[in-house]
C-alpha cells in the first residue's frame, strides 16, 4: 500500500531533490529567467507556450528520475534539450498539419533532438490535459504578476493626482445634479482605494492559481503516475514555482479560471466607470478635465473644434467587451462528467491581453490628464449658492427645529429656482427666512470652500494608507 500523502513528506522530498539535482534545478531557473515574459502578449506567445510545455515535461522527468520511475540519464538528456531551440514554432506547425494534435505535434518535434533513447521517457504517465492545464496555470499566474505591476503604476498616477488636488474645490454630484461641495482630491481618493482593492483581488486569485497545477490524469484519478502520484505531482509543481496542489480534481470544473475571468471583468468595470466620468467631466458644458493629446491629433474630420475624449472612450469599450469574454469563461464550468465540453483557453488568453491593453490605456490617459482647477471652482458657483442650502438648513435647525427648517429652505430654494436668483437673494426675499440670517451669517455660510466636511483629511488618510502598502511611508 502506498504511503499516505503528507505535506511534510512532500517538502522533505522536494528539498532532497534540490540537493541531489541542484544543477538541473539551476538550469531550469536560468531558462525561466532568461525567457521571462515582459508582457501578457509574450506570456501567451507560441514560443513561450512551447517553453512552458518543455519546463513542465522536464520537471516531470526529473521528479520521476529522483523517485526511481525513469532512468536519471534520460531525465538529464530531457532537461538538457528542454529549450525552444529544439521545439521551434515553425516545426511544430508543420507537424501539426500532419497529426492534428497540438501537444503530440510538439512532442514529436522535440523527440527528434533527444539521444540515447531518452524520448521513450518523455511524458511518462501524463496526459495532454495535465500538461496544457498546468501551462495555462503558469501563464495566468505570470499574467497576474504583470497586471498587478500595471495597476501599481496606475496607483502611482492616482497618488500624484490626489496629492496635487487636496484643496481643489468642485461640485459633488449625485444623479447628475449638484449635491454638495467636495474636492477633486477626494474624488481621486475613491479611485485610488478602488484600484488597491483590484490589486488585492488579483493577489487573491494568484493564491488559487498557485495551488492549481495538476497531474491527475484523464479522469482525475492519478492513473498513469503510479502509487507515488501524489508526491510526483507536488514535487513537479514545486519545481515550477507552484505550491502543493489540492488532491481534488478540477479538470471538468474550472472554477478558478472562471474566478480569474470574473475578476478581470470587475476590474474592467472600475475603469469603465472612470472613463465614463472623465467623458462627462470633459463635456463642453463642464470642462473640468481635459485629455491632452498630441498637436496633430484630430478630434473630428468635419468639426475642427472637437476635442474628443479618446482614452476615456476606450476604457468604456473595454468595460463592455472584457465582461463578455468572462461570460464565456464562466460558461466553461458547465461540463459533462469528468472533463467533456468546449474549452475556454483561447478566451483566457484574449481576456488577459485585453486587460493589459486596458491598463496601458488607463496609464497613458492619467499621464495626459489636465485638471482645470479654475473651471471646477467656477462650476461650484453655477447654482448661485443653492449647493449650500443644506448648510443653511442645519443652521436653522438649531433655531426652529429640523423639520421646520427643512420645509422653510425648500420654499427658499424653490423661489430661487423660479426667479433665477441666488440663494442669498432668495433668503433676503423670504420674510421668515430673512429674520433668521444676518448678512454676516450668509457670507460665512455661503462659502463652499468651508463646507467640504473631512474631504481633505479623508484624502490624506487614504494616501497615507496606500503609501504604507507601497512601502513609501
Amino acid at each position: 500500500m502506498a504511503e499516505p500523502y503528507t505535506r511534510a513528506k512532500v517538502l522533505f522530498t522536494y528539498f532532497l531533490l534540490l540537493m541531489l539535482q541542484a544543477p538541473a534545478f539551476s538550469l531550469l531557473c536560468a531558462k525561466v529567467m532568461a525567457t521571462e515574459a515582459k508582457t501578457v502578449v509574450s506570456v501567451f506567445s507560441d514560443k513561450n507556450t512551447n517553453q512552458l510545455i518543455l519546463d513542465v515535461e522536464s520537471a516531470l522527468a526529473r521528479t520521476q528520475a529522483m523517485q526511481g520511475i525513469i532512468p536519471k540519464w534520460a531525465a538529464d538528456e530531457i532537461t538538457k534539450k528542454a529549450t525552444v531551440e529544439y521545439m521551434s514554432v515553425y516545426d511544430v506547425e508543420r507537424e501539426y498539419k500532419i497529426v492534428g494534435h497540438r501537444l503530440v505535434a510538439r512532442l514529436n518535434v522535440w523527440k527528434k533532438s533527444l539521444d540515447y533513447g531518452a524520448e521513450e521517457f518523455i511524458h511518462f504517465g501524463a496526459t495532454t490535459v495535465d500538461i496544457l492545464d498546468t501551462v495555462l496555470v503558469l501563464q495566468l499566474k505570470n499574467s497576474v504578476d504583470l497586471l498587478i505591476q500595471d495597476l501599481l503604476e496606475i496607483e502611482g498616477k492616482f497618488l500624484k493626482i490626489a496629492k496635487g488636488n487636496l484643496g481643489t474645490f468642485m461640485a459633488g454630484r449625485t444623479r447628475g445634479q449638484h449635491a454638495l461641495p467636495v474636492t477633486f482630491g477626494k474624488k481621486v481618493s475613491t479611485w485610488l482605494a478602488e484600484n488597491r482593492r483590484n490589486i488585492d483581488r488579483l493577489a487573491h486569485i494568484k493564491t488559487k492559481l498557485n495551488a492549481s497545477g495538476i497531474l491527475k490524469g484523464a479522469v482525475g484519478t492519478y492513473l498513469g503516475l503510479g502509487q507515488t502520484a501524489f508526491e510526483t505531482e507536488a514535487l513537479v509543481m514545486a519545481e515550477l514555482g507552484l505550491e502543493p496542489p489540492s488532491v481534488a480534481d478540477w479538470h471538468g470544473i474550472r472554477d478558478v479560471f472562471a474566478e480569474y475571468g470574473l475578476t478581470l471583468a470587475l476590474i474592467s468595470k472600475s475603469f469603465g466607470r472612470l472613463g465614463g466620468e472623465l467623458i462627462l467631466l470633459q463635456m463642453t458644458e463642464l470642462g473640468e478635465t481635459l485629455e491632452v493629446l498630441g498637436k496633430g491629433d484630430v478630434g473630428s474630420s468635419t468639426m475642427p473644434q472637437k476635442r474628443n475624449p479618446k482614452g476615456p472612450a476606450r476604457l468604456v469599450e473595454y468595460s463592455r467587451s472584457i465582461p463578455r469574454y468572462s461570460e464565456i469563461i464562466l460558461d466553461d464550468m458547465v461540463n459533462s462528467f469528468e472533463r467533456d465540453g468546449p474549452r475556454a483557453d483561447h478566451y483566457l488568453k484574449v481576456i488577459s491581453i485585453e486587460s493589459e491593453k486596458m491598463l496601458a490605456d488607463a496609464n497613458r490617459l492619467l499621464g495626459q490628464l489636465r485638471i482645470n482647477k479654475e473651471t471646477m471652482r467656477l462650476n461650484l458657483d453655477i447654482t448661485k449658492g443653492l449647493i449650500l442650502s443644506q448648510r443653511l438648513t442645519f443652521f436653522l435647525a438649531n433655531k426652529i427645529g429640523k423639520d421646520t427648517a427643512n420645509q422653510l429652505m425648500h420654499e427658499v430654494a424653490l423661489f430661487a429656482y423660479k426667479n433665477n436668483v441666488s440663494l442669498a437673494e432668495a433668503v433676503r426675499g423670504h420674510k421668515r427666512a430673512a429674520r433668521e440670517f444676518s448678512e454676516g451669517d450668509l457670507a460665512r455660510l455661503l462659502d463652499p470652500e468651508t463646507y467640504i466636511g473631512l474631504a481633505i483629511e479623508q484624502t490624506e488618510k487614504i494616501i497615507k494608507e496606500i503609501e504604507l502598502l507601497r512601502g513609501n511611508p
